[in-house]
């Protein structure tokens, strides 16, 4: 792994309500990991699956995707995934799911053991290992599993498929209320749709504010601060905690105060952050004066299409359109949106051994976003947690090369 390097001549100006972002997030946990304390259930969902149910339901949330993101960060997923694989996985699986299934075995992992679930709930909107990987993990806690299916979106949503995940949608909360034994309250259901979609105007308002030059926040703050959008979406903590951030950055643009010291360079990242190298690749950038503005992944959780006059309705179209389930034009379409925003000189793609679905089309996409915004493209082969997968060396000379190209450019 590449070791930490000092780069001096463009710090780092941290984000203060990061603290703030901690304790959330540790009282999350908390609750997660003591659901029994506070006359919780907890369910394990996956990324792309509505929450807003659960929340309505009086159930707490637990994502092993965001667990994993965390496992990364703190350097464990190498180790985990092995115990994986030694049990006899695959190390061609999601390095996600090996990272889940190892802490499951070794009871290991940056917060110990993992909550037992008492159902699951998994969404193939994001793709399809996560159905064999919770069919798993159903046997292994003896819970029941419930499987939202939503078909990919090759083109554009057709009615006939709307009203298929509407019917999905309606026997999700059925099963519900089998195992939760209580009546799913609409009441509840539109006060907690109502604060999801505040929280996604606020996580949204917040990617926007980048726009502007210097950016206050970069892609590698906005990584970090996405928790909550993922976990906490449709709660009172989430809201308080994202207006508290946009206050912080909004003042930061009063007096042109940018993530760094410097930006001579702007850049937009496509797909899953490297987690373990976060800070390494963050301030490699730095050192050369460019800043990543934006990327694909934050704004995954900005769901244009909810409708609040029709919650039930307006999650199922919301989360039928969810960034992986939908073709590449989708794709291209939104990173040249997302270049010419922000006022990027290039853009990064992270071609994601883990991740199929994401990683999917990538050097076509690299060649019609260029085609179409004049901006050139990068390339970076890794894993986002498992740093067997990553030549740290090759990558770090790649983006320097990269760089020189931006900078002759220009």
């Amino acid at each position: 792994m590449m070791a930490e390097q000092k780069f001096d001549t463009n710090p780092y100006r941290p984000i203060q309500s990061t603290g703030a972002y901690r304790r959330l997030m540790t009282a999350y946990y908390f609750m997660v990991k003591h659901p029994s304390w506070f006359g919780k259930k907890v369910a394990w969902i996956t990324s792309g699956g509505p929450v807003e149910p659960l929340y309505a339901m009086g159930a707490l949330p637990f994502y092993p995707e965001n667990y994993g993101a965390m496992c990364g960060a703190s350097r464990m997923s190498a180790s985990l995934c092995e115990a994986a694989e030694h049990k006899g996985y695959s190390h061609d699986l999601c390095s996600y799911a090996l990272t889940d299934l190892g802490s499951y075995l070794t009871g290991k992992g940056p917060i110990g053991r993992l909550p037992k679930p008492d159902f699951l709930v998994c969404g193939n909107n994001i793709c399809g290992t996560v159905i064999k990987w919770y069919e798993i993990q159903a046997r292994a806690f003896h819970v029941p599993l419930f499987f939202l299916d939503t078909p990919f979106i090759h083109d554009e949503i057709h009615e006939h498929t709307l009203r298929y995940i509407q019917g999905q949608m309606k026997d999700y909360i059925s099963f519900l209320e089998r195992e939760l034994k209580r009546p799913f309250s609409e009441r509840r259901f539109e006060e907690v749709s109502a604060r999801s979609f505040e929280t996604i105007s606020l996580w949204k308002e917040i990617l926007d504010l980048s726009r502007h030059h210097p950016a206050p926040i970069a892609a590698f703050d906005a990584f970090i601060h996405m928790a909550p959008i993922v976990t906490l979406r449709g709660t009172r903590w989430a809201v308080h905690y994202y207006k508290k951030l946009k206050k912080e950055l909004e003042e930061r643009i009063k007096t042109k105060t940018g993530a760094f010291a410097r930006e001579e360079i702007r850049l937009i990242w496509d797909n899953i952050p490297i987690w373990y190298d976060i800070r390494n690749l963050s301030r490699l950038l730095a050192s050369h004066g460019a800043v990543l503005v934006a990327d694909t992944y934050t704004s995954a959780w900005v769901l244009d299409d909810l409708d609040l006059t029709k919650p039930l309705e307006g999650l199922a179209r919301a989360y039928a359109v969810i960034h992986l389930n939908q073709g590449l034009n989708y794709k291209i379409k939104k990173m040249v949106n997302l270049t010419e925003r922000y006022g990027a000189h290039g853009f990064i793609m992270h071609s994601n051994r883990s991740c199929k679905p994401y990683s999917l089309g990538q050097y076509d996409m690299r060649r019609e976003v260029t085609r179409l915004t004049g901006r050139p493209g990068l390339i970076i082969e890794a894993d986002h947690t498992d740093s067997r997968s990553y030549a740290p060396q090759q990558v770090e000379k790649q983006i320097l090369m990269f760089l020189e190209i931006i900078k002759g450019k220009d």
